[in-house]
């Protein structure tokens, strides 16, 4: 799977979500779905907020794993940031991403960057 988000689609995030869940309906249990909806949610909506050309969204599944990525174009990569307690829900995306996914990173391009994730076992 393969999508690009424009900067101003916020509407996107669930378009890609259910894009998401299209091209893992027969290869994956509903869980992990739902897991894989949720970060790539998060990573999208990081993408569109902090920076202003759009994003890139790659999804690839093996028997074995799930890996996504969503790349935007801007080189700055983000400061490791530890909500307040009364922060209400801002800046949790990384830390779910971190608590949920079975490997993810951040990776240098030479156009921006790329935040990933990866869900593994069987039958991702």
């Amino acid at each position: 799977m393969r999508r690009r988000v424009g900067h101003t689609e916020r509407s996107a995030v669930g378009e890609v979500r259910r894009e998401l869940r299209a091209f893992l309906r027969h290869r994956s249990g509903a869980e992990r779905i739902e897991e894989a909806e949720l970060l790539l949610s998060e990573l999208v909506t990081n993408a569109l907020i902090h920076t202003r050309h759009g994003a890139v969204v790659t999804a690839t599944a093996t028997p074995a794993a799930l890996r996504v990525e969503v790349q935007d174009f801007e080189a700055d990569l983000p400061a490791p940031y530890v909500p307040n307690a009364d922060d209400g829900t801002h800046g949790r995306g990384l830390i779910l991403v971190r608590s949920l996914a079975d490997a993810w990173g951040i990776e240098a391009r030479a156009l921006g960057k790329v935040v990933w994730f990866e869900l593994r076992g069987e039958g991702v």
